[in-house]
């Protein structure tokens, strides 16, 4: 995961910022724990307890407020993940780390959200936009593993294609599909995968 370069949590200044932004984090974790295709804004209003007047100060639409939620989910697990990452040093380690890093920050969410998301394209490009720099960020690990001698000689670009699309097709939800792994479960899976394929015997 890598911070994706896009709005996030409303702005927040001047007097009621401390609220808009506790709001704000109430709201992510309403949506990241239950989805929100089913959720109006008088749903949200009344599941927050604030009236839709507040949550037009947000963002001007549902689907704003989803898009921004979605933003800051993956941008607080970024940051999350690249702390983990910061604090291994082996380099089989630390590919290692950020895999189970990512499998952590997605373990809590429900599977509906993941859904949802897939199902509306603004969120969807967020989670592929992410995705696809988290692949990167795989196949900058497993660069440094081969360059310090602890994974085999692989060829770099071709693995993280095969990565890349694995990574892909967990985000469009059909690992889940075709295995019942849900997303979290399947990079811990990838995770596994990688390292007993690419650590030298």
């Amino acid at each position: 995961m890598i911070e994706t370069p896009v709005t996030g949590a409303p702005r927040q200044s001047g007097r009621g910022a401390a609220r808009r932004s506790a709001l704000f984090e109430e709201l992510v974790a309403l949506l990241v724990g239950e989805g929100f295709a089913q959720l109006t804004l008088d749903d949200l209003a009344a599941r927050l307890r604030c009236s839709k007047r507040t949550l037009y100060g947000l963002a001007d639409s549902k689907e704003q407020l989803v898009r921004a939620a979605v933003v800051h989910f993956f941008r607080r697990a970024t940051t999350r993940v690249e702390a983990v990452l910061a604090a291994e040093q082996d380099p089989a380690e630390r590919l290692a780390a950020y895999l189970r890093a990512v499998a952590a920050e997605l373990a809590p969410v429900s599977p509906q959200f993941f859904d949802d998301v897939a199902a509306f394209e603004p969120a969807a490009e967020v989670y592929e936009r992410n995705t696809r720099a988290a692949a990167g960020r795989v196949q900058q690990l497993i660069e440094e593993g081969v360059r310090a001698g602890v994974f085999r000689e692989v060829h770099v670009t071709f693995a993280a294609d095969v990565i890349t699309s694995v990574m892909v097709r967990i985000q469009q939800r059909q690992v889940a599909a075709a295995t019942g792994l849900a997303d979290a479960e399947a990079y811990g899976q990838l995770a596994e995968l990688l390292l007993n394929g690419l650590r030298r015997n």
